[in-house]
């Protein structure tokens, strides 16, 4: 048996950003077309009027400020809203490919690896570019990696349960080394005209590099231990898929194929439900919450990671012990722990605990205890 360890990390940020601002003022402006268009309807009680957003609003429902996306054009595009995504050619690489290609890069060259060296890629995001062949096999191909690749998709939760299947695989023996990224597109499964959600998420991809202790080239993270659960919940959902194309009654129904949540139910059930996984997982490991150094949580709601860092540590956590990314970079679904983690990790010192977290769809949650070697 050998020891895994989280030896590298990489973010790739999109160039383009989207304030609350400037959401706000399309979306706003998308209402008054709706409503102007659908006015006798309205006015007849048989079409609910939209409500504008504010920045105030957004800020206190989620803690977000702005968010990167790669198309900023179409989202704030009020006849539109959502973004312009060329249609590729066979030829040529995916754009999950092309995102992730980024991250590895850099996740590798903070390991000191080459993409020759990676004999497991696994692509685990919340939405995938198509259905087969699988995106982590093109990804492993543009890298120069031998081994093999799979797709994984446990919504939010999906960085770290993909850190786990590596970790254990690196722990068996079956590889040396591994790389798990996470191309989140996720403004292309947003509804962006829907007042509850608009303003909940951006793009972003992160990788990781996961290999035996002993084959650390510098500092790195000993995964000491990874716990996963899910529990079956219709609360966060997307319908998009090859069976769901249209309403039974034959009329394209959008709507019904994007990111739709019941955000208080998922409020009142999964932070619960995280912060007793969490505990869990640690007392199973013998360690107490005095022992976390850091806690790198998913980033999809300022409130749910204030009450789980609460309920872990049994106070409120002080500054730097829960870093929040949130603000910055909004909900980038499974990538928002791993941001969190590789831009909030290179301070602590040797022996630090440290626990990574998402949680989300399904339900599912993922927690990951590492320390500073």
């Amino acid at each position: 048996m050998y020891t895994p360890a989280i030896t590298g990390s990489g973010v790739f940020t999109p160039s383009n950003v989207i304030t609350n601002d400037e959401l706000v003022e399309s979306f706003n402006a998308y209402v008054d077309l709706y409503n102007a268009e659908n006015a006798e309807a309205i006015a007849a009680g048989e079409v609910a009027a939209k409500e504008h957003s504010s920045a105030e609003f957004i800020f206190k429902a989620s803690g977000i400020e702005q968010r990167y996306v790669l198309d900023k054009e179409g989202v704030l595009d009020p006849k539109r809203m959502y973004p312009h995504f060329r249609q590729r050619s066979d030829d040529e690489p995916g754009i999950m490919t092309e995102i992730a290609l980024d991250a590895c890069q850099k996740a590798l060259a903070a390991a000191g690896r080459t993409g020759e060296e990676v004999d497991l890629v696994i692509c685990a995001a919340s939405n995938m570019e198509r259905a087969y062949p699988a995106v982590a096999i093109e990804i492993q191909q543009a890298l120069g990696a031998g081994g093999f690749g799979f797709d994984m998709n446990v919504a939010c939760s999906s960085a770290t349960f993909g850190i786990q299947a590596a970790a254990d695989m690196v722990r068996s023996g079956s590889i040396r080394c591994a790389i798990v990224v996470n191309p989140e597109i996720t403004s292309g499964h947003l509804e962006w005209r829907d007042r509850d959600c608009h303003f909940i998420f951006g793009d972003v991809a992160t990788a990781v590099v996961i290999e035996r202790a002993e084959d650390a080239k510098g500092d790195h993270f000993i995964v000491h231990s990874t716990r996963c659960a899910t529990q079956f919940s219709n609360n966060i959902r997307n319908n998009n898929g090859f069976l769901r194309r249209t309403r039974p009654d034959g009329v394209a129904d959008r709507r019904d194929m994007q990111f739709m949540q019941n955000g208080r139910k998922v409020f009142k059930e999964v932070v619960p439900m995280v912060s007793a996984h969490i505990l869990a997982h640690m007392e199973e490991e013998g360690r107490s919450a005095d022992q976390l150094s850091r806690m790198w949580l998913h980033q999809a709601n300022k409130g749910m990671n204030d009450f789980i860092g609460k309920k872990v540590l049994g106070r409120v956590p002080e500054k730097g012990e829960q870093p929040n990314i949130l603000q910055d970079y909004a909900n980038t679904s499974s990538a928002g722990s791993i941001i969190a983690f590789s831009k909030y990790s290179d301070d602590m010192a040797k022996g630090d605990i440290g626990l990574i977290c998402s949680f989300g769809a399904g339900y599912s949650v993922g927690s990951v205890i590492v320390e500073k070697a």
